[in-house]
């Protein structure tokens, strides 16, 4: 699209009215055909667009781009996505294959940092591949904590991010074990070499790419999640091995094993989670979700667990209960107004992943 082509978009309106127009398509996503379609859900569905909207204009067109990356939050308490991790902070920066980057910064006291390179293209409805990783238990690190990572297609000596050809974007996750005592990593990221420190003004070209990327990223990345909850269908109420290959394909961390799956409780009824071997790993975690795969309000309901904040049994085993009211069991997740949605656990950093066994039961039996 030529810089003229775009001026008059811009001065005419129609970069703003197509923008609106394909908002308003992707909001036909809501009626899928097996998508709860109660209040409800469809409330929720409307705030998940909202939000997928929120990200996209962040991602699109409030940044600087490859040529001046800023490591930045994209998932989080108000916005979430693909079964988001609420022991995560995560960080998301673009890059370009051609230049060179320098991560710096201090390591903190986190139980898990990982740095992954992938080619992301979510808008596209492609998903997102990841081209390399670094864990820090595998890095160089001052005994102060700081710590140096380069970014490139080149190797290069101490500690090494590699990108590919087709490399776009930088991931990190910090995942907590408990968030009050445990202190995140400071970083930062800068191209090397970058004749200036700062963008140039905004133009109407960027504008009208931004605003159709947007939309893109809002139909195919809500799409994707929608039709992943409903091929959960088939295993609801269970804690199921997910396609660990497709996990990847679209950002998975390369050290985690997922399970996924969907659940529906009746008013009198509870899902009793019980996983009788646990590895030897860095963590687990167990989150509920609501169809549209969002974990649920963290910051007002006890909806996740992981390795720290689970109460085991006394032969090491651990027993979650997914119920509407607090049961007489420890380690209660609360379904936070929802009768169904979805589910994932995670064996994070382990050398096996046994299976997780889940049954419905009545409440009154607990």
């Amino acid at each position: 699209m030529s810089e003229q082509t775009s001026t008059d978009r811009v001065l005419s309106g129609a970069a703003w009215a197509d923008f609106c127009d394909a908002l308003k398509e992707a909001g036909e996503l809501l009626n899928a055909p097996r998508a709860p379609q109660d209040a409800f859900n469809r409330a929720e569905g409307y705030r998940y667009l909202t939000r997928m909207l929120r990200a996209g204009l962040e991602s699109f067109l409030e940044t600087g781009g490859a040529d001046f990356p800023v490591l930045r939050c994209p998932v989080h308490e108000t916005i979430k996505m693909g079964a988001d991790n609420p022991d995560n902070y995560y960080q998301s920066a673009s890059i370009n294959p051609r230049h060179d980057y320098r991560i710096t910064g201090t390591r903190g006291s986190v139980d898990y940092l990982g740095f992954g390179t992938v080619i992301n293209r979510y808008s596209t409805g492609g998903g997102m591949k990841t081209d390399g990783y670094l864990d820090s238990r595998d890095m160089d690190i001052g005994a102060d904590g700081s710590l140096e990572i380069i970014v490139s297609q080149r190797q290069q000596p101490g500690n090494w991010l590699p990108m590919g050809p087709e490399t776009n974007a930088i991931n990190v996750r910090q995942t907590f074990q408990d968030r009050r005592t445990e202190k995140p990593a400071e970083i930062r990221i800068e191209r090397i070499g970058a004749e200036q420190d700062r963008p140039p003004p905004l133009t109407a070209e960027q504008l009208d790419k931004a605003l159709q990327g947007v939309t893109q990223f809002v139909r195919n990345t809500t799409g994707l999640f929608e039709g992943w909850a409903e091929g959960f269908l088939a295993t609801t109420n269970e804690v199921a091995p997910a396609d660990q290959a497709f996990c990847q394909a679209i950002g998975g961390d390369p050290n985690i094993y997922y399970f996924h799956s969907s659940w529906a409780l009746d008013e009198d009824e509870a899902l009793l989670i019980e996983a009788t071997d646990i590895p030897d790993c860095q963590t687990w975690n167990f989150v509920l979700q609501n169809w549209w795969m969002e974990s649920l309000d963290y910051r007002y309901h006890n909806i996740h667990f992981n390795k720290h904040t689970a109460t085991c049994e006394a032969d090491g085993s651990v027993r979650i209960v997914v119920a509407h009211q607090r049961p007489p069991q420890a380690n209660w997740v609360e379904t936070a107004g929802h009768r169904n949605g979805t589910l994932c656990w995670r064996w994070i950093g382990a050398d096996r992943h046994p299976p997780v066994n889940a049954r419905v039961v009545k409440f009154s039996d607990l």
